[in-house]
C-alpha cells in the first residue's frame, strides 16, 4: 500500500487533509461542510465516547436526548445567547415539498412553518424550557444530564473533524441550587476533560479560563483545555461553561428551597465534539500516517502472517489464533489479518498509516525458533519476542507506548512555549517560531482585539496553574495583573 503522504514540513494542512482521507477516517459528503465519518474513524469517536460516557456517570451524569429543532422564540429569551449563534444557524422554514409542473421538485409555498425552527448549534434554550417542567423543588437538585447529539452551525470554511458544519459531539446541561454548586461542576467538568485527554488521548492540556470576549455565548465564565499542535498552533480541546441564573431566569426555572421560598436555579453547560479526533491526529500522526495511542485504537495489536504455502499458513495460524484468545483474554484488541488479497508488505504499510500502535508478524522461521517479531508504531522499531513471553511485552509495550505519546508532546509543548516580555519580542516568536507564548496583558477587549487584528494570535487562556505575578502589558505598558497564553489556533 503506498501512502504518497505530503509530509508536514512540505504542508502541514495538505498532509493533515491527506491523513483523514487516506487512513480511512472520514471523506466529504455530498453536502457541503458536512463529512462522512467512516468505520474506522467512527471506531475511534466510540472509543472516545464509551470512556467519556464511563466517567461521566462516575461523576452523577445521566444520558437524555432533546429534539433537533428549536423554536426561534426561545433564541430571543436570551440575548447574548442568541448574538453569539446568530450568524452560523440553519433555520427550518417549510415542511412540504412538491412537484412542480416542469417535473422538478421543489419547495412547497403554502406549506410554511407558523414559526421558524433552528437546526440547534447547541441545546441551552431547548433544555432550560424543558427544565422548566422537571424542576419544582431542592429535592429536584442538583439535575445531572447529558445528550449526546449532533449539531449544526453554518461554518464557510470547513476542515474534516476540526471545522464542519454538522458535528457530533456530548453536551451537559446542570442545574444546582447554589452559586458555589454550579461553579464547583463547570470546574468538575473541566478537570474530568483533562483527565480523559491527558491520560486516554495522551494530549497534554493547559487548563485556564477564557476572557471576557471568548467566553460562550450566555456564560459568565468558561473553563478550557488547551493542546498545541505540531505545527505549533493551539486547538481548544473542551469547555465547560458557568452560566450563572441567565438561562434560568429566561425561562423562568424556579425552585423551592428549604424554607419553601422560590429561587433561580444556577446552571453549567459543558461539551466536547468529534474537533477531539482532530486534536488526536494532529499531535501524535507523523509523515507514515496516522498514530494512535494504544487506549484510543481500535485494534491495539496486529497479526499479519507470513507464508508460502497452505501448510506454512496453518502452522503460522494455529500459533496466530492462540496468542490471539490470549492476548483477549487479557483485555487487549488484537486483529488476526488473514487477508489473501494482500501481501504482508503492503499490510504494513496499511497498519503503519492507520497508526496501529503494535504489529506482530510471524512466519515459518518464527516457528522453528519459537518466536515473533514485533514493531511499534510510534518509534518504528522492531524486536525478536519468545512466544511464552509474548502476552507479558504486548502488555508492556502497550503501557509505554501510551506513556512515550504523552511525553513526546509535553516535550514539544515545553519547547513551543515561550515567555516575553515585549510585542516586537512576541511577534518574533509568533512569526518564527510558533507554540504558545506567555505574555502580560493589560485586561482590556481593546487591547486583545489589537493583538489579535495585528497577529492572527488570541488569547487561548488565563491559565489556572501559574502564579499571578504581577508585569506591565507587552502592547500598553499599563498595569497586568497576570500572564495569559497566546497562540494562533484552530
Amino acid at each position: 500500500m503506498a501512502k504518497n503522504l505530503t509530509t508536514r514540513e512540505e504542508d502541514y494542512s495538505k498532509w493533515y487533509n491527506e491523513l483523514v482521507i487516506k487512513a480511512d477516517l472520514a471523506e466529504n459528503s455530498g453536502v457541503r461542510g458536512c463529512m462522512v465519518i467512516k468505520p474506522y474513524g467512527f471506531a475511534i469517536w466510540e472509543m472516545m465516547q464509551a470512556e467519556l460516557d464511563r466517567m461521566f456517570k462516575e461523576t452523577g451524569h445521566q444520558n437524555a436526548y432533546f429534539p433537533l429543532f428549536i423554536p426561534k422564540s426561545y433564541f430571543s429569551k436570551e440575548a447574548s445567547h442568541v448574538d453569539g449563534f446568530a450568524k452560523e444557524c440553519a433555520v427550518v422554514t417549510h415542511y412540504r415539498l412538491k412537484t412542480a409542473e416542469n417535473g422538478s421538485i421543489v419547495v412547497d409555498e403554502s406549506a410554511k412553518l407558523e414559526e421558524e425552527l433552528i437546526v440547534r448549534p447547541t441545546s441551552e434554550t431547548i433544555i432550560w424550557d424543558t427544565y422548566r417542567k422537571w424542576i419544582q423543588s431542592y429535592r429536584d437538585l442538583p439535575l445531572l444530564i447529558n445528550q449526546w447529539a449532533n449539531v449544526v452551525r453554518w461554518e464557510m470554511r470547513t476542515r474534516l473533524f476540526l471545522r464542519t458544519a454538522e458535528f457530533l459531539w456530548q453536551e451537559g446541561h446542570t442545574a444546582h441550587a447554589t452559586k458555589e454548586e454550579a461553579i464547583a461542576e463547570s470546574e468538575q467538568m473541566m478537570n474530568v476533560y483533562a483527565d480523559f485527554v491527558e491520560n486516554h488521548m495522551a494530549v497534554p492540556v493547559v487548563k485556564g479560563l477564557k476572557t471576557e470576549s471568548e467566553r460562550f455565548a450566555g456564560a459568565l465564565e468558561t473553563y478550557c483545555i488547551e493542546a498545541l499542535m505540531q505545527d505549533g498552533k493551539a486547538l481548544q480541546a473542551g469547555t465547560s461553561h458557568f452560566l450563572g441564573q441567565n438561562f434560568a431566569k429566561a425561562f423562568d426555572v424556579k425552585f423551592a428551597n428549604k424554607e419553601g421560598k422560590q429561587e433561580y436555579v444556577w446552571a453549567t453547560s459543558w461539551g466536547v465534539s468529534t474537533r477531539l479526533m482532530g486534536a488526536l491526529i494532529m499531535t501524535h500522526s507523523d509523515d507514515n500516517g496516522l498514530v494512535l495511542p494504544p487506549k484510543l485504537a481500535p485494534d491495539q495489536v496486529v497479526i499479519v502472517p507470513i507464508y508460502r504455502n497452505d501448510q506454512q499458513f496453518d502452522a503460522v495460524s494455529d500459533l496466530a489464533n492462540s496468542l490471539m484468545s490470549e492476548l483477549r483474554a487479557n483485555g487487549v484488541r488484537v486483529k488476526f489479518d488473514k487477508r489473501d488479497t494482500h501481501k504482508p508488505g503492503w499490510k504494513f504499510n496499511e497498519y503503519e498509516l492507520k497508526g496501529v500502535p503494535l504489529r506482530i508478524a510471524i512466519g515459518p522461521k518464527d516457528l522453528e525458533k519459537g518466536t515473533v517479531e514485533m514493531a511499534r508504531r510510534d518509534t518504528l522499531t522492531k524486536e525478536i519476542v519468545e512466544t511464552s513471553s509474548v502476552v507479558a511485552r504486548v502488555e508492556a509495550l502497550l503501557e509505554e507506548i501510551q506513556d512515550n505519546l504523552f511525553t513526546k508532546a509535553v516535550n514539544y509543548r515545553t519547547a513551543h512555549t515561550t515567555q516575553v516580555s515585549s510585542y516586537d519580542e512576541f511577534k518574533k516568536v509568533l512569526n518564527e517560531k510558533g507554540g504558545f507564548i506567555s505574555a502580560h496583558w493589560d485586561g482590556s477587549s481593546a487591547t486583545e482585539e489589537q493583538i489579535k487584528k495585528e497577529t492572527k494570535a488570541t488569547i487561548r487562556c488565563i491559565p489556572l496553574d501559574t502564579d499571578n505575578e504581577p508585569g506591565t502589558c507587552i502592547v500598553t505598558g499599563k498595569v497586568s495583573a497576570r500572564k495569559v497564553l497566546f497562540a494562533k489556533a484552530y
